[in-house]
């Protein structure tokens, strides 16, 4: 991940470079080449791509507050693997007494 953005921000750099030590270019258009090319487009493209490392690190955060909470107050950790039922895995019926409507064939 790291070493498409170093090397996308070593092209814009070169650019701005370009754009300085052009006869028509000035040190303010080269700023701008390099903030606009470089460092934003990447700085957006970082933190898309970093967002499932956040999200990995926000559940692990929130798992070791849970276990502290349940180790504070003497409750056992569920097993995860049976911690929830599928909805309909009884077999009862809903509990919706209006029937849906429907279309005549």
């Amino acid at each position: 991940m790291y070493l498409v953005l170093i090397a996308w921000i070593y092209v814009a750099l070169m650019m701005a470079v370009a754009e300085a030590t052009s006869p028509v270019g000035s040190l303010l258009g080269a700023l701008f080449t390099f903030l606009l090319y470089g460092l934003l487009p990447m700085g957006v493209v970082g933190y898309i791509m970093g967002s499932p490392a956040r999200r990995r690190a926000i559940k692990a955060k929130q798992a070791a507050e849970r276990t502290q909470l349940q180790s504070e107050n003497g409750i056992q950790p569920a097993d995860d693997a049976h911690a929830s039922v599928a909805p309909d895995a009884h077999g009862e019926p809903s509990g919706d007494p209006i029937a849906t409507v429907r279309k005549e064939p």
